[in-house]
Protein backbone atom coordinates (compact mmCIF):
# COMPACT_ATOMS: atom_id res chain seq x y z
CA UNK A 1 0.00 0.00 0.00
CA UNK A 2 1.47 3.31 -1.14
CA UNK A 3 1.69 6.02 1.26
CA UNK A 4 -0.27 9.22 -0.36
CA UNK A 5 0.70 12.86 0.39
CA UNK A 6 -1.52 14.25 2.63
CA UNK A 7 -0.58 17.83 4.78
CA UNK A 8 1.42 17.51 8.01
CA UNK A 9 -1.03 16.80 11.04
CA UNK A 10 1.82 16.11 13.72
CA UNK A 11 3.44 19.55 15.23
CA UNK A 12 6.17 19.67 16.34
CA UNK A 13 6.14 19.60 20.41
CA UNK A 14 8.52 19.59 22.92
CA UNK A 15 7.07 18.31 26.30
CA UNK A 16 5.80 15.31 25.13
CA UNK A 17 9.35 13.88 24.33
CA UNK A 18 11.08 15.00 26.88
CA UNK A 19 8.31 14.56 29.63
CA UNK A 20 7.84 10.99 28.07
CA UNK A 21 11.70 10.62 28.97
CA UNK A 22 11.24 11.96 32.67
CA UNK A 23 8.31 9.58 33.45
CA UNK A 24 9.93 6.36 32.14
CA UNK A 25 13.01 7.33 34.19
CA UNK A 26 11.30 8.47 37.66
CA UNK A 27 9.26 5.05 37.22
CA UNK A 28 11.75 2.84 36.66
CA UNK A 29 13.57 4.63 39.59
CA UNK A 30 10.44 4.08 41.75
CA UNK A 31 10.42 0.42 40.72
CA UNK A 32 14.49 0.21 41.92
CA UNK A 33 15.09 2.77 44.59
CA UNK A 34 11.65 3.32 45.82
CA UNK A 35 11.91 2.06 49.06
CA UNK A 36 10.54 -1.68 50.47
CA UNK A 37 8.16 -2.55 47.71
CA UNK A 38 6.31 -6.17 47.64
CA UNK A 39 7.28 -8.08 44.70
CA UNK A 40 3.99 -7.60 42.94
CA UNK A 41 4.41 -3.46 43.24
CA UNK A 42 7.72 -4.10 41.74
CA UNK A 43 6.78 -5.90 38.93
CA UNK A 44 3.91 -3.58 37.88
CA UNK A 45 6.00 -0.62 38.65
CA UNK A 46 8.37 -2.05 36.21
CA UNK A 47 6.14 -3.23 33.35
CA UNK A 48 4.91 0.40 33.48
CA UNK A 49 8.32 1.98 33.01
CA UNK A 50 8.21 -0.92 30.06
CA UNK A 51 5.08 0.57 28.66
CA UNK A 52 6.66 3.89 28.75
CA UNK A 53 9.65 3.10 27.37
CA UNK A 54 7.22 2.09 24.45
CA UNK A 55 5.34 5.35 24.29
CA UNK A 56 8.53 7.48 24.52
CA UNK A 57 9.81 4.98 21.36
CA UNK A 58 6.47 5.81 19.46
CA UNK A 59 6.56 9.36 20.02
CA UNK A 60 10.56 9.62 19.23
CA UNK A 61 9.01 8.46 16.03
CA UNK A 62 5.99 10.55 15.35
CA UNK A 63 8.62 13.30 15.96
CA UNK A 64 10.97 12.30 13.59
CA UNK A 65 8.56 11.86 11.08
CA UNK A 66 7.82 14.54 10.25
CA UNK A 67 7.75 16.22 6.72
CA UNK A 68 8.86 19.96 7.36
CA UNK A 69 11.48 19.04 4.84
CA UNK A 70 14.09 20.95 7.53
CA UNK A 71 15.81 20.42 11.15
CA UNK A 72 14.00 22.70 13.97
CA UNK A 73 14.20 24.47 16.75
CA UNK A 74 12.30 21.86 18.21
CA UNK A 75 14.47 19.32 16.88
CA UNK A 76 17.68 20.87 18.74
CA UNK A 77 15.60 21.51 22.01
CA UNK A 78 14.51 17.65 21.58
CA UNK A 79 18.11 16.54 21.35
CA UNK A 80 19.44 18.83 24.00
CA UNK A 81 16.77 17.79 26.89
CA UNK A 82 17.84 14.30 25.84
CA UNK A 83 21.26 14.77 26.28
CA UNK A 84 20.65 16.60 29.32
CA UNK A 85 18.53 13.59 30.54
CA UNK A 86 21.30 11.51 29.66
CA UNK A 87 24.01 13.96 31.81
CA UNK A 88 21.61 14.11 34.67
CA UNK A 89 21.32 10.20 35.09
CA UNK A 90 25.25 10.03 34.40
CA UNK A 91 25.46 12.15 37.41
CA UNK A 92 23.07 9.63 39.80
CA UNK A 93 25.13 6.96 38.73
CA UNK A 94 28.10 9.12 40.09
CA UNK A 95 27.30 9.75 43.57
CA UNK A 96 29.09 7.42 45.50
CA UNK A 97 26.36 7.26 48.62
CA UNK A 98 23.48 6.19 46.52
CA UNK A 99 22.79 2.63 46.67
CA UNK A 100 24.15 0.29 44.27
CA UNK A 101 20.76 -1.12 42.42
CA UNK A 102 20.02 3.12 41.48
CA UNK A 103 23.62 3.59 40.52
CA UNK A 104 23.33 0.79 37.89
CA UNK A 105 19.74 1.91 36.77
CA UNK A 106 21.40 5.12 36.54
CA UNK A 107 24.15 3.99 34.15
CA UNK A 108 21.20 2.12 32.30
CA UNK A 109 19.11 5.26 31.71
CA UNK A 110 22.08 6.99 30.54
CA UNK A 111 22.99 4.59 28.06
CA UNK A 112 19.10 4.97 27.05
CA UNK A 113 19.06 8.53 27.10
CA UNK A 114 22.18 8.78 24.55
CA UNK A 115 20.48 6.44 22.55
CA UNK A 116 17.39 8.17 22.41
CA UNK A 117 18.93 11.05 21.30
CA UNK A 118 21.27 9.31 18.88
CA UNK A 119 18.26 7.44 17.37
CA UNK A 120 16.19 10.40 17.26
CA UNK A 121 19.19 12.24 15.40
CA UNK A 122 19.23 9.62 12.66
CA UNK A 123 15.61 9.30 12.28
CA UNK A 124 15.26 12.83 11.88
CA UNK A 125 17.61 13.24 9.28
CA UNK A 126 15.99 9.99 7.17
CA UNK A 127 12.90 11.69 7.63
CA UNK A 128 14.46 15.11 6.43
CA UNK A 129 16.99 13.63 3.42
CA UNK A 130 14.09 10.97 2.17
CA UNK A 131 11.54 12.97 -0.34
CA UNK A 132 7.78 13.01 0.26
CA UNK A 133 5.84 10.93 -2.15
CA UNK A 134 3.92 11.80 -5.26
CA UNK A 135 0.76 10.83 -5.06
CA UNK A 136 -0.35 8.15 -7.07
CA UNK A 137 -1.79 8.65 -10.75
CA UNK A 138 -4.15 5.18 -10.17
CA UNK A 139 -7.14 5.10 -9.72
CA UNK A 140 -8.20 3.20 -6.95
CA UNK A 141 -10.64 0.34 -7.48
CA UNK A 142 -12.63 -0.66 -4.57
CA UNK A 143 -12.28 -3.38 -2.48
CA UNK A 144 -14.17 -6.89 -2.47
CA UNK A 145 -15.86 -6.17 0.90
CA UNK A 146 -16.96 -2.23 -0.79
CA UNK A 147 -18.58 -3.61 -4.22
CA UNK A 148 -20.21 -6.87 -2.45
CA UNK A 149 -23.70 -6.83 -1.84
CA UNK A 150 -25.06 -7.46 1.70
Amino acid sequence: MEEELTPERRQARIGTVSGLALMTGATAMAAVGGGHHSVFATILLALLALGMAHAFTVEIQRQAHRRTGRWGRNDLINTVLLASWAVASLTIAALPYLPTPVRILGLLLTFSYTAAAAYFVAERHRAIVTPPRAPSTQTTQPSVSESASV
